[in-house]
């Protein structure tokens, strides 16, 4: 590494990538009183930013060596760029210009396992690499993002006046905490985009269900979304679901909602964690049938072709009370999402185990209630059940969560019951109904499938009347025989 001459105008953090996310997390940390350099790929992004930000403590930059040399020691420079090899490219290019003891920050949503691999290469030529996890959108960046930081502590501890500084606050403290070593914030953010799925999916359902079901118009739900953000689903998906079902659209007059293409799209982050869910054994069904229903959606046409030579049951047939379906609706979404959240920490807390991160869930929660997409007033409850009982097994062990959802389970399975009925689909909801009603289950079927497996392969079984004892085999058909 060369040690280039030092700049006499220097900043204490570097950005690379000048996209919204970029810009505005730049713009935050400049605002928070901390002069911050600035280089893009594209030069014309570094003037334009800066002709967008005059008397902005913001040090234009037309190199990578200048970047570098405009930093403080030890530097700290933060990348956004896209995940994957453009993050590679960009650490290749600054990395000739620094010195040991240096840091560069990956702001993007890289796979954890990349991370990891940064992280030890970096350590090894004596630079510092942390994965920090950004969440809250373009919104969030300017004015107060969570924050999910892993890697080195003691690179940490040197960016968090300026990370504390620049995240949103809430009730008790700012929305950032060290999440633990190596790929750790990365995996944690991970994990809350795979939620982010699972609730906005539920959303959906709820809504399909008040429009297929109920037969209600857009500005009606929009008045329910807004009441229930009063109560216990009050969050941030809830509060700009309503305002979206109130916006006309201003070339028809109609409502902007019922004119766009039921085509969810999906960067990766979602299909992330269903796999490393499955790689280590925990059980993510509501996230799965998020990405599974985005997936669908994308075959518009064949949906289309489908629904001409399929039928179901007529939609928008309900006769019963209005109120009470829309009530049953309400705790079905709330008991869903309770099972979305214990499937995600669940996943957090078996990869933390794997790898050793040692990360505090109840802090998890704690920082997920501000600046991010998922920030909700149920977190709050989240952080509690995990201080009562750091080893909670599972969220629907915690006595508020069970009497909770205990309590739901009426109207629960009303609303999803009614939506199949009404051929409305409801996966998610669904899928988070069968996992509770499997996780509360003493016995499952699965003894009839063990049996199945050592009939055709010998794969043995245990026995319930013999527990402990060495797993035995049997010969099915002869068995069969003997017994006539």
């Amino acid at each position: 590494m060369s040690t280039p001459e030092t700049s006499a105008k220097t900043a204490k953090i570097g950005m690379i990538g000048l996209a919204v996310m970029g810009e505005n997390l730049a713009m935050n940390i400049e605002r928070n009183g901390f002069p911050i350099a600035v280089f893009n790929r594209d030069p014309a992004k570094v003037d334009n930013f800066v002709a967008r930000t005059p008397g902005k403590q913001v040090i234009p930059t037309k190199s990578p060596q200048e970047f570098i040399q405009s930093l403080e020691r030890p530097r700290k420079v933060i990348l956004l760029v896209k995940a994957g090899d453009p993050v590679d490219w960009t650490i290749d290019q600054i990395k000739p210009f620094m010195d040991q003891g240096d840091i560069i920050i990956d702001g993007g949503n890289s796979y954890f396992v990349d991370t990891e691999r940064r992280e030890k290469t970096l350590k090894g030529e004596g630079l510092n690499f942390i994965g920090s996890g950004v969440s809250g959108g373009e919104k969030g960046a300017l004015w107060g993002p969570s924050l999910m930081p892993g890697g080195d502590r003691d690179a940490y501890e040197q960016i968090r006046p300026i990370w504390e500084a620049i995240s949103a606050k809430v009730d008790d403290g700012p929305c950032v905490t060290y999440i633990g070593p190596g790929g750790a914030g990365h995996f944690v953010k991970m994990v809350h985009n795979g939620i982010e799925y699972g609730d906005m999916q539920l959303i959906a359902e709820a809504y399909d269900m008040m429009r297929n079901v109920l037969g209600l118009e857009p500005a009606e739900m929009a008045d329910i979304f807004d009441e229930w953000n009063r109560g216990d689903l009050e969050s941030f998906l809830i509060e700009i679901t309503a305002k979206i079902l109130r916006v006309k659209d201003p070339e028809t007059g109609a409502p902007l909602v019922d004119l766009i293409l039921d085509k969810a799209g999906q960067k990766g982050t979602g299909k992330w964690t269903s796999e490393v869910a499955l790689e280590l054994g925990i059980v993510v069904p509501t996230i799965d049938a998020a990405i599974d229903t985005r997936t669908l959606s994308g075959r518009k046409s064949e949906r289309i072709e489908a629904s001409k030579q399929i039928s179901g049951p007529p939609r928008g047939q309900y006769t019963g009370d209005k109120r009470v379906m829309v009530d049953a609706i309400h705790d079905a979404l709330y008991a869903s999402k309770i099972c979305s959240y214990a499937q995600g920490m669940n996943l957090i807390r078996a990869g933390s185990e794997k790898w050793n991160w040692d990360i505090n869930l109840g802090e998890v929660s704690r920082i997920w209630k501000g600046g991010c997409i998922i920030r909700a007033q149920f977190l709050d409850k989240i952080k509690q059940a995990y201080q009562r009982r750091a080893d909670l097994p599972n969220l629907l062990l915690d006595p508020d969560f069970k009497s909770w959802v205990e309590e739901a389970q009426p109207n629960w399975r009303l609303a999803v019951t009614t939506a199949m009925q009404s051929g409305v689909p409801v996966l998610a909801m669904a899928c988070s109904l069968n996992y509770f009603d499997m996780y509360r289950s003493a016995n499952l079927p699965l003894n009839l499938t063990q049996a199945q497996r050592d009939f055709f392969g010998s794969h043995t079984y245990e026995r319930t009347d013999k527990p402990g004892a060495a797993a035995v085999h049997t010969e099915w058909e002869e068995l069969l025989e003997k017994q006539g």
